[in-house]
């Protein structure tokens, strides 16, 4: 089998390396890639590159199947276009990525079909969600309704800030196009964790829990960023509890985009908290997250690439929860200081043949430059290790941040520590 991934970032690089280890695969393609993704498939590259060219690409290369990995060319329509030419693909069509592509559509959707998640307004008008604002009790959370690559969801503690917050969004286009209608919804206690189904269209299938640190600073302060760090399991998501996010709000929003002839084929991931009510939904993403992707892959015990593929051929025949392999899998991001603000590059990278046995290097924002490794992003690296617990993985992860290096080089120290602590109390 011949696989196209197409993405540059840490999930991409993710991504190929769960299908190197399958057996049926026999060529690996990035579109563009980064430099770790280049030493274990081939970074393509395609000048003005448009769905045109990346059709013509897969044909005359016989790629047997294509992974989208961002969002963007989902809700463009790439995955369209793929099934229009009989090819296969791996995401959703661009009427089903909307799930992701509008935060407003996302929790109407949930409203609609009883799926448990915040109290909410949405708003085009800023005068008329300035009225509103002034009338919620704080702290609240406020939400671009397009894409703002995992930035656009502030939670607001003072009056003060939340109105900055609204006026920044849409009146001063911080975000751009995306704050065009804003979402205000109440501010949801517990804690966070994510969850990932993939799905043909008429099953699905569950993937490992993950918990994410989007805050920049320790003790999740600061501005949001992508994803700072993961680690997979989440002890707080227990078998009684992944059932029950299962029966109430993984089957029914499968079910709910059916019957808004939104039929979802891919993964679906699912931001949740964990309140004293039960589970909510934060957020929905139509393609893998960032850096969840790094530990939910090692830890899913299975061929990557049959899944996908049969995905794609619409080949599930029931729902189950896919079988994980024993081992905790912790992933620390290495940062460009100054991110998620501007932030330098072109820095070389050093100590990156000094992997000890247990851990990987996952590269995000690297770009090779003659001999070198540069980075060349925000997240340039993410470290990955398994171990028999997850304070052992958080051990080895952060022994190996310690011996690579570049100019600026930045992490939280306490990535995974609210898994050890709920385990210490289990």
């Amino acid at each position: 089998m011949k696989v196209l991934v197409v993405g540059s970032g840490g999930r991409e690089h993710s991504i190929l390396s769960k299908l190197n280890e399958s057996k049926t695969v026999k060529k690996l393609y990035c579109l563009p890639g980064n430099a770790g993704t280049g030493e274990i498939a081939e970074n393509i590259v395609i000048h003005d590159m448009n769905i045109d060219k990346l059709i013509d690409f897969v044909k005359s290369n016989g790629i047997d199947l294509t992974v989208i990995g961002p969002e963007q060319p989902l809700i463009d329509g790439y995955a369209d276009r793929f099934i229009e030419e009989g090819l296969n693909v791996f995401g959703p069509e661009s009427k089903a990525a909307m799930i992701e592509g509008s935060k407003a559509f996302s929790k109407d959707l949930m409203k609609k079909y009883n799926i448990p998640t915040a109290r909410y307004q949405n708003f085009t008008d800023y005068d008329k969600a300035k009225d509103y604002l002034s009338k919620q009790s704080i702290p609240i959370v406020i939400k671009v309704s397009g894409l703002a690559a995992g930035k656009g969801a502030v939670v607001c503690f003072t009056e003060e800030e939340a109105h900055l917050t609204l006026k920044g969004m849409m009146v001063d286009k911080e975000f751009g196009d995306a704050g065009n209608e804003v979402v205000i919804e109440e501010f949801l206690t517990g804690e966070e964790a994510s969850i990932f189904a993939v799905s043909d269209g008429n099953y699905y299938k569950v993937l490992p829990s993950a918990q994410d640190h989007k805050a920049i600073f320790d003790g999740d302060k600061g501005p949001n960023t992508g994803g700072m760090g993961s680690y997979s399991p989440a002890p707080i998501i227990n078998d009684s509890l992944l059932k029950e996010i299962e029966n109430n709000i993984i089957a029914p929003s499968f079910e709910a985009m059916k019957k808004e002839n939104r039929t979802y084929k891919g993964v679906l991931f699912i931001g949740l908290m964990i309140t004293p009510e039960g589970p909510k939904v934060i957020e929905y993403n139509c393609r893998f997250g960032d850096p969840e992707t790094q530990v939910i892959l090692p830890k899913f015990d299975g061929d990557l690439a049959e899944l996908l593929m049969k995905v794609a051929r619409s080949e599930f025949t029931k729902n189950e929860i896919l079988p994980m392999k024993s081992d905790h899998y912790l992933c620390l991001v290495l940062a460009s200081g100054g991110y998620p603000g501007s932030y330098a590059k072109g820095h070389i990278i050093e100590g990156l043949d000094n992997i000890e046995e247990g851990s990987s290097v996952i590269h995000a924002g690297t770009k090779r430059d003659h001999e070198n490794i540069v980075t060349s992003g925000g997240r340039v690296l993410g470290i990955v290790s398994q171990g028999s617990t997850l304070k052992e993985s958080k051990d080895r992860s952060y022994k190996m941040a310690e011996q690579i290096d570049f100019r600026d080089k930045y992490y939280r120290y306490d990535i995974g520590d609210k898994g050890i602590k709920r385990y210490s109390t289990i």
